[in-house]
């Protein structure tokens, strides 16, 4: 009885869905042979093992944008993250794709953040040796790093959306041999974090000071609207008239919104990502990093067992361990490790 619960729930995928879009029941496997939930779909319990992975919960206490900030509606990373989603899954319903591997790949797709947001991230690009990009770590979060080091044993459809989903400062839509997600649930996961983000970080530069209204070209607020909620509805909508007029071929938009999208977000790049984090709060974001990835390298014993994996190198551990770290855990961490004890004397 149970297992025709998800079979009429693939039943229903296959009559509702668009023909583009991803069918649960036509995955192309995990990366270890699993017995189906006799419940869910493979997407909604991929859905699930993120939610309810370590991982996802950390993100609550990482950086988004403005390091520590005073004040309790600034973005963090867990917020971006549910933001991200709900556009994401908004997109999806009006273009009858699969809703719940959409929603899978935006609840995972940044868990390989660092503690201290993308400065973070440029940080430990720059100390280790091999470089770091989250969205590599994020597919080893939960390919290796989840489940006591076994790994969370998601599609490949969401393994692919999680590695793809990155742009940087390039190409929101892309050609497939460079980096374009596979699915056209990948492809909104995509685009729909850079509306996410380049929204929600105005609206927090906005509240910080940092950034006046009369600041923002007025081409672009004329554009795509003079409020946070005009402007993501504006985004949304032309993804999806857009991406209809293709019949669906890939997630795309109009030129002249897809323009303006990415004036703001070089906007963004030149006026808010640059100054968030001043320049001293910045160099002791680093040290405090740098400190504690050396550190471990010389005492391996500080990586908890649980965090290891026996195969790994040490230098990987060590990645694994401070990208891992929320920013408060990094800073309690550095104050144990660094700093000299108080002596309460009597």
């Amino acid at each position: 009885m149970a297992d025709s619960i998800r079979q009429r729930a693939e039943e229903l995928e296959a009559q509702t869905l668009a023909p583009q879009a991803t069918l649960s029941s036509q995955t192309r496997s995990r990366q270890k042979e699993d017995s189906p939930c006799p419940i869910r779909t493979c997407f909604q319990r991929d859905r699930d093992r993120i939610l309810h992975s370590k991982s996802f919960r950390r993100l609550k206490h990482k950086t988004q944008v403005f390091l520590s900030p005073e004040g309790d509606h600034y973005r963090t990373r867990l917020t971006h993250t549910l933001e991200v989603s709900q556009i994401a899954r908004t997109l999806s319903r009006a273009l009858q794709l699969n809703q719940d591997l959409t929603e899978a790949i935006a609840l995972g797709h940044d868990l390989g953040h660092t503690p201290f947001g993308h400065a973070g991230e440029a940080i430990l690009n720059e100390i280790v040796p091999s470089g770091f990009r989250h969205y590599q770590q994020s597919l080893r979060v939960v390919d290796k790093l989840e489940g006591d080091g076994q790994g969370l044993n998601l599609s490949w459809e969401v393994r692919d959306g999680i590695l793809k989903h990155s742009k940087g400062i390039g190409a929101v839509f892309t050609s497939q041999d460079k980096g374009r997600p596979t699915t056209l649930e990948g492809q909104l996961v995509r685009v729909s974090d850079v509306i996410a983000y380049i929204n929600h970080d105005l609206d927090d530069a906005l509240r910080s000071g940092l950034i006046q209204p009369v600041d923002i070209p007025r081409e672009l607020t004329e554009l795509l609207g003079k409020t946070h909620s005009v402007r993501i509805n504006t985004l949304v909508n032309d993804v999806i008239r857009a991406s209809l007029d293709s019949n669906l071929k890939a997630i795309s938009m109009s030129p002249s919104i897809l323009h303006a999208m990415m004036e703001l977000r070089y906007f963004l790049y030149r006026t808010v990502y640059t100054l968030s984090i001043p320049n001293g709060e910045l160099l002791k974001a680093k040290k405090i990093l740098s400190d504690i990835y050396h550190h471990v390298l010389t005492n391996p014993d500080l990586v908890p067992i649980s965090s290891r994996r026996p195969e790994d190198p040490l230098e990987l551990s060590a990645v694994d361990f401070v990208a891992g770290m929320t920013d408060r855990f990094a800073l309690n961490l550095y104050s144990r490790l660094f700093l000299p004890r108080r002596w309460d004397l009597v």
